[in-house]
């Protein structure tokens, strides 16, 4: 692939995930499923193993106050709680760890969010389906855990969103 063709695929991916996101966030609002559909990322990575409130503030861009006021909400539903110290044993540092009941509302919000995205490409033809199969095999390769990991030791710097808004140096386009 081009230079040239890496930047349109960029910004093809750019396009469509936002809408497909708010996609998903306006059915789950309508639904009463989820009050704030970013509590549904924040609970999928907690899901995977308790987080300290700076991780989880890195991870999504945002500052620790607005970390800090989503575990709130999140844990007035009884979703997450606040755990024991971290393993080094400064208190100052708290574990935030997903609760039963925040699992339990994790799969409910992802097999409604499953069931509104099966009835929006259900009517796909089967040519459109495997074209969509193939490109989400390919996003998955390329973004995975192992894709990830391998594109930043290639010493390529990975934008991660909190660079302050602006974007670093190497991702910026080339002039000329």
């Amino acid at each position: 692939m081009t230079r040239i063709q890496a930047r349109q695929s960029a910004r093809d991916i750019l396009q469509i995930i936002p809408l497909v996101m708010r996609t998903v966030a306006a059915e789950l609002r309508a639904s009463g499923e989820l009050p704030a559909p970013a509590h549904f990322g924040l609970l999928s990575i907690l899901n995977d193993h308790p987080r300290m409130l700076t991780d989880l503030a890195s991870i999504q861009g945002v500052s620790l106050p607005t970390m800090s006021n989503s575990i709130s909400a999140m844990a007035d539903h009884g979703w997450v709680r606040r755990a024991a110290p971290a393993p080094d044993g400064d208190r100052r540092i708290v574990m935030i760890e997903v609760t039963p009941a925040g699992r339990a509302a994790l799969e409910r919000v992802a097999r409604c969010a499953e069931a509104h995205l099966a009835d929006i490409l259900a009517p796909l033809d089967l040519p459109a389906r495997r074209r969509l199969k193939s490109g989400l095999g390919v996003l998955r390769t390329v973004f995975g855990t192992n894709g990830a990991a391998q594109n930043g030791r290639r010493g390529k710097r990975v934008f991660t969103g909190t660079e302050g808004g602006r974007r670093p140096a190497d991702l910026r386009p080339k002039r000329g």
